[in-house]
């Protein structure tokens, strides 16, 4: 129902109400008691009934017709607005302790109530009748948070075989942006698919086959491109940078792309087709810039930079210069060459150019060299300072890695270890044993820059083996394996790993969770927690579990944040970072993403290996428990870890669905 103030002056403010019985409680206030008898014969001529009334001049045999208009004494009316039984809204959390996500409000026992996909109202515990919903969730004893909004992703392809996103849904998250570090498959001419198949093989190590096997290509343009996703069943919203790639190899080809800068025509369509993709609703545009030096890890599938990896500065800022025309948009930039102060000032160059939001990545602590975070805390602290709109997206998951030689590229830095791990697994073998190259890994492994993403290969444990005559070697770090083999630790990890036709499982010991340390990244202001990269690297990692990590070790277990500002960073914060308008936090308006979780049990689970990929692929997966209910868009999406098969997914065009509405 709602309550509207009318009189000569036209309608006025109006009173919405929620429960039929709060409507009797006030009745006397709304209605003078001298109009009752007048009243209720206007009522008895419309044929109103109010079934749950209780006050003296609203009698339980009454009935009532929607829209129907009731004007009352001191200028109210009451304006029937709720279908049959009074069920005002879809769906009621009732109940849970609400943790909303500003952080500027305390947790408190509340019920939320959920009409159209959008927050509609928000009340200390019992402020709703449950008699007012058509589906009730009770929340007692649980957390009830805004649903969590990753960043970084890689689910291009994966958003095409599964709705769901996983493993990142699995985790709470409910909001996702795709298009990364300038990967992605928009816009693609049609005889170019296989190339860009294979680029996205190397650079975000996802199996060919599958992309082969789970992708449809039903568009070439980015806005077709997006129109391809919205068409789509989602169990998850997404939002898609324009990489920037696939445009500039749209416009030039691979090699001239890789090789030289735009002439003008070339440019000048360029920059015509980021504003198309603009308009089509793409949130701003993504670059990887890792040069070609130790740092560059993630390359094309000849071993080659890709083309924003030694793309010039000027043609960045011709794109950063739409953005600042357009006062729309942000970026998210992968910067990490040889030169770190250059790298630091071209960020800071960039959120002049553009006047937007510069989301940088990524931040993590090394224990060996704590000084490289603090450093950057240092640098985006000044850049706010200048008035800058830098963000640092920081890694705040244990960077544990298992991988095996047939596929892994993350050593695509080191240009010794690159040479014999590009290839399949009869030509990697052939590599490995070549003398020259295998010389070149040995010199490499004494003298050269310890792996930009593994750390130090000495380091590197055996975690299971193919063949049990090699059992005994197990747990033991590849400087130990060279001493129990009686060979050079290089050659020794080489040779395991032939013996087994390169199925042997290596394991990277996590070196970014001292507590001390991580905690300096924590408190930082300007920090936003992710990087899942969820949807690549599906065999060597699977970050997408960073908010299950955070929930358990870095609130519950080690108090690093308070769960308000848990919730802050791990919602609204990075919707703010990405311009979102429309969720985030759990306020009246908002987008109904919510997850419902039991705090003192939620968990990860062990680590395992599933074949749920196209093309009969495996992959690593983390799952949870401890999340009841997962909503996205005011729909139940999973419930105990069980999908209800929901859909109720947005494209989230310039960052927003057009049904929700800013929060006032």
């Amino acid at each position: 129902m709602v309550l509207r103030r009318s009189g000569a002056g036209g309608p006025g403010k109006r009173l919405r109400v929620r429960d039929a019985e709060s409507i009797a409680d006030r009745s006397a206030r709304w209605f003078a008691s001298d109009r009752k008898a007048e009243t209720r014969n206007r009522i008895n001529g419309m044929g109103i009934r109010f079934n749950r009334i209780k006050c003296g001049f609203f009698p339980r045999s009454w009935s009532y017709n929607t829209g129907n208009i009731i004007s009352g004494n001191d200028g109210y009316s009451v304006i029937i607005t709720s279908g049959d039984n009074m069920t005002d809204f879809d769906t009621i959390i009732k109940g849970g302790t609400i943790v909303d996500g500003t952080r500027h409000r305390a947790r408190f026992v509340g019920d939320i109530a959920i009409k159209n996909g959008l927050i509609a109202e928000i009340t200390p515990a019992g402020g709703l009748s449950a008699r007012t919903a058509k589906k009730v969730i009770d929340a007692k004893g649980l957390v009830v948070a805004p649903g969590f909004v990753d960043l970084h992703t890689h689910y291009d392809g994966q958003l095409l075989w599964d709705p769901y996103l996983s493993c990142s849904s699995w985790h709470g998250v409910t909001s996702v942006a795709i298009g990364n570090c300038g990967f992605g498959f928009a816009p693609t001419h049609p005889e170019q698919r296989e190339r860009m198949m294979l680029s996205m093989e190397r650079v975000e190590a996802i199996p060919l086959a599958t992309m082969k096997a789970g992708m449809d290509w039903d568009w070439e343009t980015f806005p077709q491109w997006l129109d391809s996703i919205d068409r789509r069943p989602k169990g998850i919203n997404v939002m898609s940078f324009v990489p920037l790639n696939p445009l500039m190899i749209y416009v030039m080809g691979v090699e001239a792309a890789k090789s030289r800068d735009p002439d003008e025509r070339e440019l000048k369509e360029m920059l015509r087709m980021m504003e198309e993709s603009l308009d089509a609703g793409g949130v701003g545009f993504s670059m990887q810039r890792l040069g070609d030096g130790f740092t560059s890890v993630q390359r094309d599938y000849d071993g080659t930079p890709m083309p924003t990896d030694t793309m010039s500065d000027e043609l960045c800022m011709a794109f950063a210069r739409i953005l600042k025309r357009r006062g729309q948009g942000f970026i998210q930039l992968t910067q990490a060459k040889n030169e770190f102060t250059a790298d630091l000032d071209f960020g800071l160059k960039l959120a002049e150019a553009s006047d937007a939001a510069v989301l940088w990545n990524a931040v993590q602590v090394n224990e060996r060299h704590p000084h490289q975070h603090r450093r950057m805390l240092k640098w985006v602290n000044e850049a706010r300072e200048k008035g800058l709109k830098v963000w640092m997206q920081a890694i705040t998951t244990p960077n544990d890695m298992r991988f095996k030689l047939d596929n892994f590229n993350l050593f695509d830095g080191n240009g010794a270890w690159r040479d014999v791990t590009i290839g399949d697994v009869p030509t990697r073998i052939a590599k490995m044993q070549d003398p020259k190259l295998r010389e070149a890994v040995r010199h490499d492994y004494d003298f050269g820059s310890a792996p930009f993403v593994s750390g130090p290969i000495a380091e590197i444990v055996v975690d299971s083996v193919a063949n049990k005559e090699n059992q005994k070697y197990v747990g033991m770090t590849i400087a130990q394996l060279g001493q129990a083999m009686a060979r050079h630790p290089a050659d020794a990890m080489l040779d395991l790993a032939i013996s087994e036709q390169l199925q042997t499982v290596f394991y990277v010991v996590p070196f970014n969770y001292r507590e001390d340390l991580l905690d300096e990244i924590l408190q930082n202001e300007w920090t936003v927690p992710g990087v899942s990269d969820g949807g690549a690297h599906t065999k060597f990692l699977n970050f997408g579990r960073y908010p299950t990590n955070m929930l358990q070790d870095l609130v519950r277990d080690r108090g690093s944040y308070t769960l308000e500002e848990a919730h802050y960073r791990l919602a609204a914060l990075p919707a703010v970072a990405a311009g979102f308008s429309d969720r985030g936090t759990l306020e009246v308006g908002r987008a109904a993403d919510i997850v419902v979780y039991d705090y003192d049990n939620l968990r990860m689970l062990p680590t395992e290996i599933v074949h749920d990929l196209p093309g009969n692929e495996w992959r690593y997966v983390e799952k949870a428990e401890g999340y009841r209910y997962t909503l996205v868009n005011g729909e139940v999406t999973f419930v105990d870890g069980v999908c209800t098969g929901a859909v109720p997914g947005k494209l989230l065009r310039h960052g927003k669905a057009a049904e929700a509405t800013k929060a006032a």
